[in-house]
Order: C-alpha cells, then sequence, then structure tokens
C-alpha cells in the first residue's frame, strides 16, 4: 500500500470508528425484553427443548419467540416450531425500537390473519417510548 492509501484508510477508520457502535446496535438487547415480558407472565426464560433448542419463553400456556421488527417474518417460523415441541400455543413478542418499525407489527399481524396461523402476538417498546 502506498503512502497515501495509507494515510486515506487511516483517515477513513478515524471518520468512520465513532459510528460503528451505533449501526446495527439496538437500544436494549432482545434477552431484556424477553425477561421483563416472561417475568410479568409467570414464564421461564430460555426455556430447553427436546431437541436441544431453545424457546424464548415458555409459559403455562404459550411458547413464545421474541424477535426485533424487522425480523418479524422468522418469528413465525420460529414461534410454531416452538408450539410444536412443546404443545403450547404459538406467541410472538414483537420488539418495536422506533415509531417506523411500526410497520412490521402491521406486517405480522395481516400474515397471521390472512393464513389464519395459530399465534398470538404482543408487542413491546423500549422503556424511554
Amino acid at each position: 500500500m502506498r503512502p497515501q492509501q495509507w494515510a486515506l484508510a487511516v483517515i477513513l477508520a478515524l471518520i468512520l470508528a465513532p459510528a460503528l457502535p451505533v449501526l446495527g446496535a439496538r437500544q436494549l438487547p432482545e434477552s431484556w425484553y424477553q425477561r421483563q415480558w416472561c417475568r410479568e407472565h409467570q414464564g421461564i426464560v430460555e426455556y430447553l427443548l427436546p431437541d436441544k433448542t431453545r424457546c424464548d419463553c415458555l409459559t403455562d400456556t404459550h411458547a413464545v419467540e421474541f424477535d426485533f421488527g424487522p425480523k418479524w417474518a422468522e418469528a413465525i417460523g420460529q414461534a410454531l416450531y416452538y408450539s410444536l415441541q412443546t404443545g403450547k400455543r404459538a406467541g410472538i413478542v414483537l420488539i418495536l425500537e422506533k415509531e417506523t418499525d411500526y410497520k412490521y407489527w402491521l406486517r405480522l399481524n395481516t400474515t397471521i390473519q390472512h393464513f389464519n396461523l395459530p399465534i398470538d402476538t404482543w408487542m413491546m417498546t423500549p422503556p424511554d417510548r
């Protein structure tokens, strides 16, 4: 690498470095939402299933998957699988960190209703919203 290229790479790294923690960062980790919701619903966090996978929260009535808004579609499959493994009703807690995430809530529930899927849904937002 020539000295000019090296200098440019260093300058770019210095400019971009402060932004790296923000890119893809969440206000709170998924586990925070799991613990809060699961405690309120008297559930078991990270319940170990027979095949060694883990259900995010198992209550007396539901096997619940937690996911952030953009992963709404993935949450459907996981919730249905947890339900299959436990015999409990599938549930999804969709985490909406910002107002623009509401579109994911609509996509999730529209899909569930259209296909008449046996999934209950709940929404969570950060405590400051």
